[in-house]
């Protein structure tokens, strides 16, 4: 069985060696709003909207990027620019300060089923891991 392992990231890792705490971001107002989902309006609360039902997996050769939105919340942009929202079940401490999460599956895709593990600067040690959630297809424009 083979295996594969991919590492998701915000930002260059580049980019990171210059950071410290104090200049990261905190994600709290942008979770709270990507995880608020509206019956009525059929809106997340940062503007996405729902764009078909969910499904428990997407195909891994297909994920173009990664956008993690806070501690809950992961933006799957695909080829032919489908996204997938992903609100994972419970808080996954530090994605959303660290913005970078790893995966591995034996898979072609990826699941609810799998874990993602928070990738912490210096030297990428591994965090938390956390199961994700049904993966949700949205539209518009995420603020």
């Amino acid at each position: 069985m083979r295996s594969l392992t991919v590492v998701a990231a915000g930002a260059a890792l580049v980019a990171l060696a210059g950071c410290t705490t104090a200049e990261r971001p905190r994600h709290d107002a942008k979770d709270a709003a990507a995880a608020n989902f509206d019956e009525g309006s059929q809106r997340f609360g940062d503007g996405a909207a729902l764009a078909g039902k969910a499904t428990s997996c997407i195909p891994l050769r297909n994920i173009r990027a990664s956008h993690v939105r806070g501690d809950r919340v992961i933006d799957f942009e695909m080829n032919g620019k489908q996204t997938y929202r992903n609100v994972l079940p419970f808080d996954c401490p530090s994605l959303g300060f660290e913005e970078r999460f790893a995966y591995k599956t034996s898979m072609s895709e990826l699941c609810s089923t799998d874990l993602i593990t928070v990738l912490q600067a210096p030297g990428l040690s591994r965090g938390a891991s956390c199961q994700l959630g049904q993966f949700q297809p949205i539209s518009g424009k995420a603020r």
